[in-house]
């Protein structure tokens, strides 16, 4: 453990190490994806996407290895045992930081199939990992906005042909597809703009993780519901590659996917209103238990629930 260097130093070595680690590994997910790419034999891909993900399986690794080594982070996380790695998930969760993706991957690297994130299409420009992303079958996104598709009628629908396209790759192997509900990270200024009855989350967008569920339905097996608390305050990724990130709490939930939740969000208003409904009873039950850890915590008291299972039943 290296967490007594002053915080400043603790940031720069955590930072090359992400950093070597993101351009060793990288180089060969690309040569396998261009590999993949020449030989586009079921056979060879199922092959070479088992190799893949053992690299980045391994990249997730090492990046924990390095915040251990810089960070005395106390992790207070419940109700992995529930998981299993060969099963198929569709992930949600909270965000409200850049570092809620590291801390997804820590926690769940080796305990369900790895995360696959539905990322905005200019985040391939970034160096090294959006290469490794487009290597790993990542979807990236297209968002229109209404203004632009009154404008360009033509593109309608493509944003969501691109993530059908996904979700075709996904009934290959099994996969933990990653949706964070909000759409963007928590901000005060996002919350007042959007006038949120919500007292620590943003509107949940039902859309994108209705879609998923209507194209993969059949393959998935259990949606997991996380909630990341932050007791010392939101961190950046500075804040917590420098050991400033003193505790995070992470709570699981597991329930089935019943086909209720199955349906076509799009062109059925019924299903639809009873999708909203259900999901916006789940962001409920998520601000309500933010506001008991944020507030257990700030009172030095343990929470009845923490460290116990949840699995929650589906609602009609």
């Amino acid at each position: 453990m290296l967490d007594f260097l002053p915080s400043p130093v603790k940031g720069m070595l955590s930072f090359t190490g992400y950093l070597i680690n993101t351009i060793c590994l990288a180089i060969p997910l690309v040569l396998i994806a261009i590999l993949k790419f020449v030989l586009p034999f079921k056979g060879v891909v199922v092959l070479l996407d088992k190799i893949l993900i053992g690299i980045a399986t391994l990249w997730i690794t090492i990046n924990g290895m390095n915040c251990d080594l810089f960070n005395r982070i106390e992790w207070q996380v419940n109700g992995l045992t529930q998981l299993k790695k060969k099963e198929w998930y569709l992930v949600i969760s909270n965000h409200q930081s850049w570092v809620d993706i590291l801390v997804l991957q820590k926690i769940f690297n080796s305990k369900i199939p790895m995360l696959k994130f539905f990322l905005k299409k200019e985040l391939i420009w970034i160096p090294f990992l959006g290469l490794a992303w487009w290597a790993l079958d990542f979807p990236f996104m297209k968002r229109y906005s209404k203004k632009f598709l009154e404008a360009n009628p033509h593109l309608k629908g493509k944003d969501l042909e691109s993530t059908r396209k996904a979700c075709e790759k996904f009934k290959q192997t099994p996969v933990a597809v990653m949706n964070f509900v909000e759409g963007t990270r928590f901000t005060p200024e996002k919350h007042e703009r959007q006038k949120s009855p919500f007292d620590r989350l943003l509107l949940p967008r039902a859309g994108g993780i209705a879609f998923v569920l209507g194209s993969m339905g059949e393959y998935l097996h259990n949606i997991v519901d996380v909630t990341i608390a932050y007791p010392g305050g939101v961190p950046t990724f500075w804040d917590y590659i420098s050991g400033k990130t003193k505790k995070i709490i992470v709570d699981v939930d597991v329930f089935p996917v019943s086909e209720q939740l199955i349906g076509d969000y799009f062109n059925n208003d019924g299903y639809k209103q009873q999708f909203c409904e259900w999901l916006n009873q789940i962001w409920q039950e998520k601000d309500k238990k933010l506001d008991e850890l944020i507030l257990c915590e700030s009172a030095d008291m343990p929470s009845a629930w923490l460290g116990q299972s949840h699995v929650k039943e589906i609602k009609n």
